[in-house]
């Protein structure tokens, strides 16, 4: 199985930045994962905010493009989320999601980080 564990959550004024980081452990040499950031505020669902997918390519929500960039170093097992001009609406529990994708030697399955806090103040 693979676990998944975020981090580099906090409380920040508007504008500011953070960055987060994602750590995936149990992956497996034949697979392939796509790494993607969620992020969820009390009374919504959870929303797609940017993935970093297996062929290396980024895709972003139109909320955070061009104030999000998110990145993976080639080791491929971790993924970081750069905030920039954090806004207040921007608060909001931020997950990481892992993708194994299917194959020869590879079943579908995703699997969930337990999330990390950003809280954004005026």
């Amino acid at each position: 199985t693979v676990f998944v564990v975020e981090s580099g959550g906090g409380s920040v004024q508007a504008g500011g930045s953070l960055t987060l980081s994602c750590v995936a452990s149990g992956f497996r040499g034949v697979c392939s994962y796509d790494m993607t950031w969620y992020r969820q505020s009390p009374g919504k669902e959870r929303e797609f905010i940017a993935e970093f997918n297996a062929d290396r390519e980024t895709i972003y929500a139109n909320s955070v493009k061009g104030r999000f960039t998110i990145s993976r170093p080639n080791v491929a097992d971790a993924t970081f989320l750069l905030m920039k001009n954090l806004r207040i609406e921007d608060t909001a529990m931020y997950y990481c999601r892992v993708e194994q994708n299917p194959g020869v030697f590879c079943s579908r399955e995703h699997y969930w980080g337990q999330g990390t806090q950003v809280t954004v103040s005026s």
